[in-house]
C-alpha cells in the first residue's frame, strides 16, 4: 500500500488508521511517503506505527522531487521499496472499509485486469459549500462514470484508491511515466488501457474525509477538476452540459413562459432533486439528510458557470 502524504487534516489519523485495520489474510506492507521529515503528518504515522507494532509499516522521506508532480515523485520512490506484486495507491483522505483489500485483490485472478479502482463519496460535508460539492461527487460524478462505461470500456482511473501490479507498471514504464502529468490517475488508466489492460471498478466505494472548506475553496477545487476533465476528455466534457437537469427546464421556461412550461419545469426540477437523492443513497447506503436537497438546483446553475469558465482557462 503506497500512501503519498503531505500535511494533516482533522481526519488524517482515522483515515490512515483504517489501512492498519484491514480484514485481509495475506501479507500487507504499508509505505508512507513524505517530502520532508518536518511535515507534521510524520508524527501521525509514527504514532500509528507505535500503536500497531506488528504491522509491516515504514515512513519514507522522499526527497528530492523527481518531476513536476510531487505525488508521483513520492510514488516513484515508494515503488522501489515495495515488496509485493500487488500495488495499491491511495490518497491520504480516504477512509477504507475493513473489507477493501479483500475486494480489490480477486479481479487480478484474470490476467487481463490491469487496474482496479473505486468510486468514492464525500463523507463529511461540514459547510454549505461542501454540501454543494457533495451533490457533485455523491450523486453526479459516480453516475457519469457508470454512464461512460455503457458507451465503451473504461480507459481512465479514479485516484482515490487504485490497485495494479508490478508487471503492468513495468509495461508502462513505472510511475516515472507519470511524473510530469497533473492528472496522474487519468494517465495511469490511459497507459494501462493502451497496453491492453482492463480497468475494473470495485464494488466497494470508499469515503473521502475533508476539512471544512469555504465557498472560495470549493469553487477553486471544482474549477480545477473541471479544467482537468476538459483537458483529458475535451469532446465529452463539452457535451456534458446537455445533462444539466436544472439549466434547460429553466431556460425553456424563460424563453416560453406559460402555465404549461411552468408546470413542466416544476416536474423536471422535482425529478432532478429526487434522482440526485436516490443516487446519493445508492452510493453511500444512507438516506440523504435535509441538508442534501437544497443545493441540488443551485449546484446545477453553478455547474454551468464552472463549465463556461473552464472553456476559456
Amino acid at each position: 500500500i503506497l500512501k503519498p502524504l503531505k500535511g494533516i487534516e482533522t481526519s488524517t489519523f482515522e483515515c490512515l488508521q483504517s489501512w492498519f485495520n484491514q480484514n485481509y489474510t495475506g501479507s500487507i506492507q504499508l509505505l508512507f511517503g513524505v517530502a520532508s521529515e518536518n511535515d507534521p503528518v510524520c508524527e501521525v504515522v509514527r504514532r500509528l506505527m507505535r500503536e500497531h507494532p506488528a504491522a509491516n509499516a515504514q515512513l519514507v522521506i522522499c526527497d528530492p522531487t523527481l518531476g513536476a508532480n510531487a505525488k508521483v515523485s513520492t510514488l516513484i520512490q515508494l515503488e522501489k521499496l515495495a515488496g509485493h506484486d500487488l500495488l495499491i495507491i491511495s490518497d491520504a483522505d480516504v477512509l477504507a472499509p475493513k473489507d477493501l483489500l479483500t475486494q480489490l485483490a480477486p479481479p487480478f485472478q484474470n490476467p487481463d485486469t490491469g487496474l482496479v479502482n473505486c468510486l468514492y463519496s464525500l463523507a463529511n460535508p461540514h459547510t454549505p459549500a461542501m454540501h454543494w460539492e457533495a451533490v457533485a461527487i455523491n450523486a453526479d460524478f459516480w453516475s457519469q462514470v457508470c454512464q461512460s462505461r455503457i458507451l465503451g470500456p473504461m480507459d481512465f482511473a479514479l485516484g482515490a484508491v487504485m490497485a495494479t501490479t508490478r508487471s503492468w507498471m513495468r509495461k508502462i514504464g513505472g510511475f516515472s511515466a507519470l511524473k510530469n502529468h497533473l492528472a496522474d490517475d487519468y494517465e495511469l488508466g490511459q497507459l494501462i488501457h493502451h497496453q491492453g489492460g482492463k480497468i475494473v471498478l470495485s464494488t466497494v466505494p470508499v469515503e473521502c474525509w475533508s476539512s471544512p472548506m469555504t465557498w472560495c475553496e470549493v469553487w477553486h477545487h471544482q474549477l480545477r477538476w473541471a479544467i482537468t476533465i476538459r483537458h483529458c476528455k475535451p469532446l465529452p466534457y463539452f457535451f456534458s452540459i446537455l445533462s444539466n437537469g436544472t439549466l434547460w427546464p429553466l431556460l425553456w421556461l424563460a424563453a416560453h413562459p406559460s402555465r404549461y412550461s411552468l408546470g413542466t419545469a416544476v416536474v423536471c426540477l422535482c425529478i432532478r432533486i429526487a434522482t440526485a437523492a436516490n443516487l446519493q443513497q445508492r452510493l453511500t447506503g444512507a438516506r440523504p439528510t435535509a441538508a442534501f436537497f437544497w443545493p441540488v438546483l443551485p449546484k446545477d446553475l453553478l455547474q454551468f458557470l464552472l463549465w463556461t469558465f473552464s472553456l476559456f482557462i
